[in-house]
């Protein structure tokens, strides 16, 4: 389990946290070509190798990053505009599965106990990783495009301010529920409501109030998912 849980964070590391949007643009305009492409690797490389410290593991550190690389290259040849959202979650979708791969293939122990519980503190990272940069790229995926760029056009705003309020929408949510605090969850939900209704009262246009309002259900969806999983799965680790 602790190996599992390192290869997640580094992925996620590694994927999202550290890979700044202009080297996904340098990636798809370059393709193979791209150096961006070769730090993207370099930096998954320097993390597993460093979350894992093992030297024993060595084949499951190749045997991850040679297929991150042959995903990467391939998701880059084939992506367009129509296909864009469906090799999002295909690209994650094969990343994950080559994790559970390695496992298979190079360990025989998928689950290995510690006295200091480091599973516990790996997978509340995870979690917490998981509901910043990650839930956005998903939520702009599930979204419409075309709709998000006319809201942004029509209704200026802070310049990313709708990401950082998901983003800490969702870390409360998931705070406040992992301490069992599902008053503060209902507190939330009300906060957000009365402050954005407001904008809602005052626009005519009903796409915008739809946007919103799917948006907030999917983020606070996607925290309270994501938060029961982890109260189920801390009793495992």
């Amino acid at each position: 389990m602790i190996i599992l849980l390192k290869l997640l964070l580094a992925h996620i590391l590694g994927d999202f946290i550290l890979q700044p949007n202009s080297w996904a643009k340098d990636k798809r305009k370059n393709k193979i070509k791209s150096p961006k492409l070769y730090f993207h690797i370099l930096v998954h490389l320097i993390i597993t190798t460093l979350l894992l410290w093992d030297l024993k593991l060595w084949p499951i550190i190749v045997f991850i990053i040679c297929l991150h690389f042959l995903i990467d290259v391939l998701k880059i040849y084939m992506l367009n505009k129509e296909n864009e959202v469906f090799l999002f979650f295909i690209d994650q979708a094969l990343h994950l599965l080559v994790i559970f791969a390695a496992l298979h293939l190079f360990t025989d122990l998928p689950l290995i106990k510690t006295e200091f519980k480091i599973e516990e503190i790996l997978l509340f990272i995870i979690c917490l990783l998981f509901l910043t940069k990650p839930v956005s790229v998903i939520m702009s995926n599930l979204l419409l495009k075309d709709i998000m760029d006319d809201l942004k056009t029509e209704h200026k705003s802070i310049k990313y301010a709708g990401h950082y309020i998901g983003v800490l929408e969702r870390t409360l949510v998931f705070l406040f529920m992992i301490c069992g605090q599902w008053e503060a969850v209902g507190f939330l939900i009300t906060a957000k409501s009365v402050f954005s209704f407001g904008n809602l009262s005052a626009s005519k246009d009903r796409r915008l109030t739809e946007y919103i309002l799917i948006g907030t259900l999917i983020s606070f969806g996607i925290a309270i998912i994501t938060s029961l999983l982890y109260l189920n799965l801390i009793n495992y680790v």
